[in-house]
């Protein structure tokens, strides 16, 4: 059948030829068309005769064999556009310009003086509605167009003016340059609607078509291939049906970071148009993203910031592979840090501010996906620090643009109503996902979850979660401490609490000698704030660094903020503070930045040995011991008045209920005593007569007795029995020696008189006593006092030192 085709063709160019002349050349052709291109004004098939028409016929079934035989393939219009209405080309110019002017199918079918082949010819437009438009329809939409819409519109006048032979002469050019280009141009029909207003659907249409079909018939099948055609030209550019396939978009390159957003934003488009709960993810937010991983990250959360369905659906995509969630991680960090809100500059030059929480969120979507375990494995020390950061900043302080925004995320997500629960439990995803259950089950045991939630117990369960991740996380500390003192380098009070609380507990594994000036610097800060608990963790913090010996020069120069401390009413403070005073002072090279403050030291921690806590007092005995083993190194003349005037309250510690805080006192006795060369009072304290000790010491030290008495005072109202029984017996020798002086009296009897009742019955007897006697002084003349009974040995006196359970440190 194609050879009598192909015969049927040569035929109709040789009468062409021979209408024309035998000497009529390509010009003269040109010409000829251009001069019989005239405006339509009416029907030429009114004057055609039946021959014609039946020969048009003929040839119109042999082009729709031709093309059926060709195997076009059908297509289906992807668009459905608006009715349009064909108007008559006036002149070649605007045929030129527009090239796709479509003509409705049911004018053919309602023309009442066209017979049926005319009508399968389109009528009075048959060379522009009929076979040669479908055929330029079928080569525009597949962008393979062999024959250009001016050409087809000139062959299309040459077939009015001419008549049958050369209408057959068009439509059979017309076939033969659609019989290619369905080969080369199936791949890309989705363009077809731009190219012009009919699509491939209306050439099948004619080639499935019987040509015994009614008129009719033949409208209305063209109607419904026009029906789903769009116009393109009055689509607005960001119509959802004008939106480029998923293909296209995997397939288009980027060659800049300028246009990641131009990128990224249609892909989120496209997937918000899909309604299928299985939606294919697009691989090509990987690929963005493993290129450009930082402006992929700025463009979702700046378009999508609550993460809606189709963002939730590109986070788990970016999460499936690891080489790109291990790129994309370090983003979302940088986002996570910056409470509450980031400000960042994007690729296309807009500066936007993204919530620190929608960063969290889009982390714990990629959390959910398996495989990102690795990825979530190296940066995780950074994560766990920076969603901890989120938990106190959260609970302390929530913008109402905070708060507006989480209650759009909470909404749509059905998350927690407060943004810390959430965060808490993005903390135990993670940890989950990194198979760290046996940490996750001992937080939770200890009730470290609940405490996170509550701003007074914050920092505590910081520390204790930095604790249970040791196991799994000491090879990264050493990095992770060096991240946490950038973080508290920064300006502003941000995070400082728990980067401080989380520092302290893997300060030990950095390695000082590389920022040895900046971590004393952010400790030293710190260590003045009003926040008790800054303080506690900053001497926490100089605990840990001052069993290096590189430190301890460092530390030395903090010693005036130390001082300060001491008369702190926190005992877990001045505790703190006297053992890294201790810890210093073990080497005597490192003792030698105390010089300036020995002495200083020395005079603040005799009111210490009082304090509340037994810790603290035992601590600061020894302590007071160790200075002044370093300070009679120098020469024992500018420091025995620092002696002298801690032998009365070493005296009563040595009475104290704590056997540990007795034993040190009487060392310390022993050590004063031989430094102020005392054989007397040293062979007493050996012997363990207490109170000849004292009467020796009031004896001897005539010129302190008054300054003995005044320390002996407060003792009087000790909530130890021991010390109030031992400091009204003190009265009692310190009278007898202050008798001649009446006037001295008045101080004890004052003291005395004071006192409440006390339950003890030998204490309230010597205390009657000695009021008695001492107002009978004062009214009587001066006479010799009676040796009290208080010199005598008492029944609860310290025992023997080898009787003692506690020894010396």
């Amino acid at each position: 059948m194609a050879g009598g085709c192909f015969g049927l063709c040569r035929l109709l160019q040789r009468k062409r030829k021979n209408r024309r002349g035998p000497g009529a050349g390509p010009a003269q052709e040109v010409e000829e068309e251009v001069q019989h291109f005239q405006p339509l004004q009416q029907d030429p098939g009114r004057d055609r005769p039946e021959e014609q028409d039946r020969a048009r016929g003929r040839l119109r079934r042999a082009v729709q064999r031709l093309l059926k035989f060709v195997g076009v393939r059908r297509r289906t219009a992807t668009t459905a556009p608006p009715e349009l209405t064909a108007q008559p080309d006036t002149s070649a110019a605007e045929l030129e310009a527009e090239a796709d002017v479509s003509t409705a199918p049911r004018d053919c079918a309602d023309s009442g003086d066209m017979e049926p082949m005319d009508c399968a010819a389109s009528g009075d437009m048959a060379p522009i509605d009929g076979t040669a438009t479908s055929d330029r329809a079928v080569t525009s939409g597949t962008e393979t167009t062999y024959m250009s819409a001016t050409d087809c519109a000139a062959s299309c006048d040459v077939a009015r003016v001419d008549g049958t032979d050369t209408s057959d002469t068009s439509q059979v050019e017309g076939t033969e340059t659609s019989d290619t280009s369905p080969i080369e141009g199936t791949e890309t029909s989705d363009m077809a609607p731009m190219d012009g207003t009919a699509t491939c659907d209306t050439v099948l249409a004619d080639t499935e078509t019987s040509s015994d079909r009614a008129p009719t018939d033949v409208g209305a099948k063209a109607d419904a291939a026009t029906e789903g055609i769009t116009n393109t030209d009055c689509m607005p550019m960001h119509s959802v049906t004008d939106a480029p396939s998923l293909d296209v978009l995997e397939q288009k390159t980027v060659s800049s970071a300028n246009e990641v957003p131009a990128s990224v934003s249609p892909i989120h488009q496209w997937l918000t148009c899909q309604e299928s709960a299985e939606v294919r993810p697009p691989v090509a937010i990987r690929r963005l993203a493993h290129v450009h991983p930082g402006h992929v990250v700025m463009t979702l959360l700046h378009c999508a910031p609550a993460c809606d369905r189709a963002a939730a659906i590109l986070w788990r995509t970016i999460a499936s592979s690891a080489t790109t969630a291990y790129k994309v991680l370090p983003m979302l960090l940088g986002v996570m840090e910056d409470w509450p809100l980031h400000s960042v500059s994007t690729s296309d030059g807009d500066h936007v501010d993204v919530f620190a929480l929608a960063a969290t969120l889009a982390l714990w979507l990629m959390v959910q996906e398996p495989q990102c375990q690795d990825a979530l494995l190296v940066h995780a020390p950074r994560l766990l620090v920076a969603l901890l950061c989120q938990v106190s900043m959260s609970t302390e302080q929530m913008p109402e643009e905070v708060s507006t925004f989480w209650r759009g995320c909470q909404e749509q997500h059905g998350l927690p109503t407060h943004p810390n629960s959430f965060v808490v439990q993005t903390i135990q995803a993670l940890l989950w996902r990194l198979q760290w259950d046996q940490e996750l089950v001992s937080v939770e045991r200890k009730r470290g979850w609940d405490a996170l939630l509550s701003a007074d117990t914050h920092h505590y369960a910081v520390g204790l979660l930095a604790r249970e991740m040791r196991r799994v996380l000491v090879p990264s500390y050493g990095p992770l401490a060096r991240h946490l003192l950038g973080l508290l380098s920064r300006e502003g009070p941000r995070w400082e609490l728990p980067a401080l609380a989380f520092l302290v507990e893997v300060l030990d594994y950095l390695d000082v000698s590389t920022c040895h000036d900046s971590v004393l610097q952010i400790l030293a800060r710190h260590l003045q704030s009003q926040c008790p608990e800054r303080r506690r963790l900053a001497l926490r913090g100089l605990l840990v660094l001052s069993v290096d010996p590189s430190m301890a020069k460092g530390i030395c120069s903090l010693s005036e903020h130390l001082l300060e401390l001491l008369c702190d009413g926190d005992g877990e403070l001045v505790t703190m503070t006297l053992s890294l005073f201790r810890n210093v002072l073990q080497d005597g090279e490192n003792s030698d930045g105390f010089s300036s403050t020995t002495s200083r030291l020395a005079e603040a921690l005799r009111p210490v040995f009082d304090n509340d806590n037994s810790h603290v007092q035992l601590l600061s005995i020894r302590l007071f011991r160790e200075v002044m083993d370093l300070l009679a190194e120098e020469g024992t003349e500018p420091w025995e008045m620092q002696v002298r005037q801690s032998l009365v309250p070493l005296f009563f510690r040595w009475h104290d209920e704590n056997q540990c805080v007795a034993q040190a006192a009487w060392e310390a006795l022993l050590w004063a005593t031989s430094f102020l060369q005392r054989k007397d009072l040293e062979q007493l304290l050996k012997t363990e007569q207490p109170f000849r000790f004292c009467d020796c010491l009031m004896e001897k030290d005539m010129s302190q007795r008054g300054e003995h008495l005044h320390q002996a005072l407060p003792y009087l109202q000790s909530p130890q029995e021991p010390l109030r029984e031992a400091a009204v017996r003190f009265m009692g020798v310190a009278g007898w020696h202050m008798r001649e002086q009446q006037q001295d009296l008045w101080p004890i009897l004052k003291a005395l008189t004071a006192m409440s009742d006390d339950d003890c019955p030998s204490v309230s007897n010597m205390r009657a006593a000695l009021m008695a006697t001492y107002s009978r002084a004062m009214r009587t003349p001066p006479a010799p006092l009676r040796r009290p009974m208080s010199l005598q040995q008492p029944r609860n006196s310290p025992g023997t030192t080898s009787q003692r359970s506690c020894s010396s440190s």
